[in-house]
């Protein structure tokens, strides 16, 4: 197991590069999004939600919660199967603030 020391020393980088192209991604979307609508789709509240998750304090959470939540803001937690595929692609997150989802 490597000291936080050695995580550091292995992965700072890598992750800084993974926050700024999040950083960038939100203000390309800032500037396409004239509008203000972007804000009401249910995977950008996904993504707030898990970007509010990654900056809650290390003590608050034990070691590996912070995935766990993450997880669970992205997964669908529905086990019935659909009739049919409504889209080609996957969503990349579960809209748990439609109407559908809170019944």
């Amino acid at each position: 197991m490597l000291t936080s020391e050695q995580l550091i020393d292995e992965y700072f980088v890598e992750n800084r590069n993974r926050v700024l192209e999040v950083a960038a991604f939100l203000d390309r979307l800032d500037r396409a999004d004239e509008s203000g609508q972007s804000v009401l789709d249910f995977r950008l509240r996904a993504f707030g939600e898990a970007l509010s998750t990654l900056s809650a304090p290390a003590l608050a959470d034990p070691a590996g919660s912070r995935l766990n939540r993450i997880q669970e803001l992205l997964s669908d937690p529905t086990t019935e199967p659909i009739p049919a595929l409504d889209r080609k692609s996957a969503r990349g997150a579960y809209d748990l603030w439609s109407a559908e989802a809170r019944q």
